[in-house]
């Protein structure tokens, strides 16, 4: 299953600047998307590769809530630097909206095989 209406989904412009790529308040997540070439200089660059990691990659899972819909997508994320990380997106779709916006994004730890190594 796809990100319902897919083209119509949208980063916000403060979830960028005083998020994910603000060192003062994302949890870590700015040095994840730093060391993979992205900037708070060029915010649009991880929007791209946002919007389009919506695109590539399905919805593994899905959860109603007060607020609306809330869509996870997984897979790789086609960084700034050409390299592709594993990562986690989180969109939701406001009660009484149609269109998606991203809540969170963030790496996924990788998980081990099954032979414990």
């Amino acid at each position: 299953m796809k990100l319902p209406n897919l083209e119509q989904a949208f980063v916000e412009a403060q979830k960028l600047s005083a998020y994910l790529l603000s060192e003062e308040n994302s949890d870590g997540k700015s040095a994840f998307f730093a060391a993979f070439g992205f900037s708070l200089d060029q915010p649009e660059t991880l929007r791209g590769a946002l919007l389009a990691h919506a695109n590539t990659h399905g919805v593994v899972s899905f959860t109603e809530t007060v607020h609306g819909i809330k869509y996870i997508i997984e897979g790789e994320l086609r960084a700034a630097d050409g390299r592709t990380p594993q990562m986690r997106s989180v969109w939701i779709v406001d009660k009484g909206q149609t269109a998606p916006r991203l809540v969170t994004a963030y790496p996924l730890e990788r998980k081990s095989d099954d032979t414990g190594t």
